[in-house]
């Protein structure tokens, strides 16, 4: 079973978990694939969800409510059950985007770039993607500056993000393919992630935190661990030990919403500086204290990525050093625990 493109010149199949592509044609974009046989029982929506994970399942649901969406030739529902084997047609909005955002002269600290990727190293304060509170200056606004056609990619072709305040390496597609087929990677987990991380209390052995995460109940810009979330689960390893706090790398297997700040503040080991969910050091000297209570932000760094090229299948690493910040902290540290 196979998902296909057409063109004037060709017709390209392939398998069915290799990512759909898009073909542009008279100035329509198209989407043409077929639903694989594992997915019966799912409603349409669910389906499209998977197949199409650079689309919100809300942008999905309302190009099926505006009839962008066919379902073996006929119009379909938003709860529609699919079996397998259908074949489906969905003609998008013209613009890709998700909404139209400025391109902005920002400066991008890119360690790597060719004709499908771009590696960032995103500095402390600079907000991944547009969003309340902050619409403009975002790696959103200076990345469609750096490559202006990436407004034809979803979110600009970001592919995960990093929060505000915390440092270090970003994946960005340049082309829908491209953006897709590291979706799945990610999904997969195929995509290996390190952070580094310090903590507060002072961690003896290595381990893992294995617990779903969800939104909070009440506290609503918040997460938790909760029976009702996501499954996620982060491995650490201790690097470094100091008087009231530990050096970590975390490593994700998965990339829930401020995965490594919960599951650690999860085991009463919070980050250091992290405004939401952090802690006050304890069992330390107050000059210590005073030390990693002014850290101004979480002391988390997204410091090595590998993953596989979507064209050349080779498995690519990056390694991006540690910030000033916290370079300076970690130096500050050392001297007071001598």
């Amino acid at each position: 079973m196979t998902n296909s493109v057409k063109n004037k010149d060709a017709h390209v199949d392939y398998n069915v978990k290799s990512p759909p592509l898009v073909r542009n044609e008279d100035a329509r974009i198209v989407i043409d694939l077929t639903i694989p046989s594992d997915y019966s029982g799912l409603r349409l929506d669910q389906a499209l969800a998977k197949l199409l994970p650079e689309w919100s399942r809300s942008r999905l649901q309302s190009w099926i409510i505006e009839n962008r969406v066919m379902l073996n030739g006929q119009v379909p529902t938003v709860k529609q059950k699919v079996w397998g084997n259908e074949h489906i047609q969905i003609s998008p909005q013209n613009t890709i985007t998700e909404s139209v955002h400025a391109a902005e002269d920002i400066h991008l600290d890119i360690l790597y770039e060719d004709n499908v990727l771009i590696i960032i190293n995103k500095p402390v304060g600079l907000v991944t993607h547009p969003g309340s509170g902050n619409w403009q200056g975002t790696l959103l606004n200076a990345l469609l500056h750096h490559a202006p056609h990436l407004e034809n990619v979803p979110r600009a072709g970001i592919v995960h993000r990093l929060d505000k305040d915390t440092s270090g390496l970003l994946v960005v597609a340049k082309t829908v393919e491209a953006q897709t087929n590291l979706v799945r990677q990610l999904q997969q987990r195929t995509v290996k992630r390190d952070y580094l991380a310090l903590v507060l209390g002072e961690i003896e052995q290595s381990g893992s935190v294995d617990a779903p995460i969800g939104r909070h109940p009440i506290h609503r810009t918040k997460m938790t661990v909760t029976a009702k979330g996501k499954p996620a689960q982060t491995h650490y390893q201790v690097i470094e030990n100091f008087e009231g706090c530990t050096l970590l790398q975390c490593s994700l297997e998965t990339g829930r919403t401020h995965q490594i700040r919960v599951h650690m503040s999860s085991i009463r080991h919070p980050l250091v500086g992290d405004p939401v969910y952090g802690g006050k050091p304890k069992n330390t000297r107050q000059i210590i204290g005073q030390v990693l209570t002014n850290f101004p932000r979480q002391a988390l760094h997204a410091q090595k990525l590998a993953l596989t090229h979507p064209q050349t299948q080779e498995i690519l690493s990056w390694e991006a050093g540690v910030p000033d910040d916290i370079r300076h902290l970690l130096q500050a540290l050392r001297q007071l625990c001598k």
